[in-house]
């Protein structure tokens, strides 16, 4: 796959799952806005050999090029599921399978899902720091969402405006890092 595509991950172990979707729709979001195509996975799509892998190339094929899509996009858009204040353990698995520099200076959008306010700095006391550890270029706002912040599906205009303040910053980030590229390779 070519690195022009933006890839959400969604840290969660079910479906349906209202992470998958929330991931689905930021990442849509973002496909729209930098005109780049994009790509939605979880942790169900990299298959039973997730568990026991030690390394990627312990992944099935399937789930090695599920890595390799997510190595080489423009931009992510990486959300989880609250697990007793933080991601689940297969979450942070597939990242531990990676190589410190795969995704350095990318474009990170941080989500996450909860019951309640009390697991909101989820984003800034688990995600962020994990993101930080690879170097990624995480963007300053990110986005926690409790099951009160939707109705009927519609996020409130609370998460409605925090989506819109990340989609500006990785809009910008991918345009630049375009254009950037786009000077390198002349």
């Amino acid at each position: 796959m070519s690195n022009d595509l933006i890839v959400g991950f969604s840290g969660n172990l079910s479906r349906p799952s209202s992470t998958r979707r929330f991931v689905e729709s930021v990442t849509e979001q973002l496909g729209n806005q930098t005109g780049l195509d994009h790509v939605v996975f979880d942790i169900e799509d990299l298959g039973t050999s997730l568990a026991a892998a030690r390394s990627v190339s312990d992944l099935n094929p399937s789930a090695r090029k599920i890595i390799r899509t997510i190595i080489e996009a423009e931009a992510l858009v990486i959300g989880s599921p609250t697990y007793k204040g933080s991601y689940t353990g297969l979450f942070k698995h597939v990242f531990d399978l990676l190589d410190p520099a795969d995704l350095r200076g990318k474009p990170i959008i941080l989500t996450a899902t909860g019951g309640g306010e009390r697991h909101s700095l989820v984003v800034e006391h688990q995600l962020r720091p994990l993101f930080a550890f690879f170097e990624a270029f995480v963007l300053p706002t990110a986005i926690y969402a409790s099951g009160r912040d939707f109705t009927d599906g519609v996020p409130s205009p609370v998460i409605t405006n925090r989506v819109g303040q990340a989609l500006a910053e990785a809009s910008l980030l991918v345009r630049a890092r375009a254009a950037v590229s786009a000077i390198a390779a002349e």
